[in-house]
């Protein structure tokens, strides 16, 4: 049994060990839960990076929806205003995804960026307030001009 799950793991495309996120990105602060907790009470942007199929099962609640392969390039136009404290983050520490996009909003010249590397399941694991189905908006950014 172990050997066809072996087999399976190792010749299945795209199967291999879960790659941990960096722990660092240069420009950004990483923040732990408790950290991130904070940061939505005095209201930080919160923008969840993951696809939609995992918004839809749960997000912390209030947050921005931007996909990073869909949605998330809407932030490098120049009408947002880069002094939002932006907390991006995506499952935990096995997702990339929010590594990348804290990179790219460095890049954009976001001022208050925020890589909150444990992501939702840190966020569900303290019981903080969580949303589910319908993605957040882009208006929500505009409102802190």
């Amino acid at each position: 049994m172990w050997r066809i799950l072996a087999f399976l793991i190792l010749a299945i495309p795209g199967w291999t060990a879960a790659r941990e996120a960096p722990e660092q990105i240069p420009g950004a602060m990483t923040v732990n839960v408790f950290q991130a907790k904070q940061l939505y009470d005095m209201g930080a942007i919160f923008v969840d990076v993951r696809p939609v199929r995992e918004w839809g099962w749960g997000h912390v609640y209030g947050a921005v929806h931007l996909d990073l392969s869909v949605g998330f390039q809407g932030l490098a136009h120049p009408e947002w205003p880069r002094q939002v404290p932006l907390v991006i983050y995506c499952d935990s520490e096995i997702c990339p995804s929010s590594a990348r996009a804290v990179e790219l909003a460095v890049d954009w010249g976001y001022q208050h960026v925020f890589y909150f590397r444990g992501g939702y399941f840190a966020w569900q694991l303290a019981d903080f307030p969580q949303g589910k189905g319908e993605a957040g908006e882009l208006a929500t950014l505009t409102a802190s001009r």
